[in-house]
């Protein structure tokens, strides 16, 4: 294995306390951004970008509801965050493979357990759809896991809310998926 040999230090992003520290000021910006945010749509996969953003943004504003999303063939931290303990699942399937995870950390379960407000799983379907809108409306080429806050906001906007931030990370996407998605 590479990162055992002398040298090379490996950096578990599911792990690392350091992490989402890193990706709390994504909330510190969203806020500083856009004060009256009612809303957090957040890309779920490892947790380590919901863990920071969430941690930041209900410190600092914790009315704001911070929304988890997953991919429903990839759904263990849905299952883990519902139980409020390991859920682990048997495949992680999906075209957004940021968002593939079949075992979760049971600290990581924990923390988003006390940050997060609600999980909502979304279908390939439903991300390919995204990934069509952000590039079609918004000029914007997304990854699967990326696309994925879009895809649960698009299949189920809130009737109360105010104001959303959707989070879109990521541009790795493949041939085939651009394919998939019709985004050629």
């Amino acid at each position: 294995m590479y990162s055992a040999r002398p040298g090379v230090y490996f950096l578990n992003d599911a792990t690392d306390p350091d992490v989402p520290v890193g990706t709390a000021t994504i909330g510190l910006e969203i806020i500083e951004q856009i004060p009256e945010v009612s809303a957090v749509y957040v890309p779920m996969g490892d947790t380590a970008l919901i863990r920071g953003v969430g941690a930041a943004i209900k410190l600092l504003l914790p009315k704001v509801r911070v929304v988890g999303v997953q991919a429903e063939r990839a759904p263990s931290y849905y299952f883990s965050w519902k139980e409020g303990r390991v859920v682990p699942t048997d495949s992680c399937d999906t075209c957004a493979d940021g968002l593939a995870t079949r075992t979760p950390e049971a600290l990581n379960v924990l923390a988003i357990r006390e940050l997060v407000d609600d999980v909502v799983l979304v279908s390939e379907d439903q991300i390919l759809g995204a990934i069509a809108h952000l590039y079609r409306e918004e000029g914007v080429l997304a990854e699967p896991a990326g696309a994925a806050a879009t895809a649960a906001f698009i299949a189920s906007p809130p009737r109360d809310l105010r104001c959303a931030v959707l989070m879109v990370t990521g541009a790795n996407i493949s041939e085939d998926v651009k394919d998939r998605a019709c985004v050629l």
